[in-house]
């Protein structure tokens, strides 16, 4: 546990832990989609305790992985059935492998997120 500027206690190995969930929820979701959702509330319930943490940068990629992600597959899925939507469904996948696998590989290091 870590005293943050504020006075606060921070307990860094626990925020890691949950980093590290919410990245295997968001790569379950290529198998059981509902922990993409699972994830990124976990990623709005737990932000305030990760702020000023160099873990806070994770939280912010993650929200973003699954909100620009969402965007994507939701028009990859409108789009379907005139042809193009099944390019933009498989750019979408490999996109969301690519912020998962990043951010992990980061993560593992004790390495921040660019902003």
């Amino acid at each position: 546990m870590t005293p943050d500027d504020t006075g606060r206690t921070i307990d860094l190995q626990s925020l890691k832990n949950i980093t590290t969930a919410v990245y295997a929820l968001q790569a379950a979701s290529f198998f059981l989609g509902i922990t993409y959702f699972i994830a990124v509330i976990l990623n709005y319930v737990k932000i305030d305790d990760a702020r000023g943490t160099w873990l806070e940068s994770h939280f912010r990629w993650q929200i973003r992985t699954f909100w620009f992600g969402l965007l994507w597959f939701a028009l990859g899925g409108l789009t379907y059935f005139i042809g193009i939507g099944i390019l933009i469904l498989f750019a979408a996948a490999l996109w969301l492998i690519y912020r998962i696998l990043k951010g992990w590989l980061k993560l593992n290091d004790g390495k921040p997120m660019p902003v």
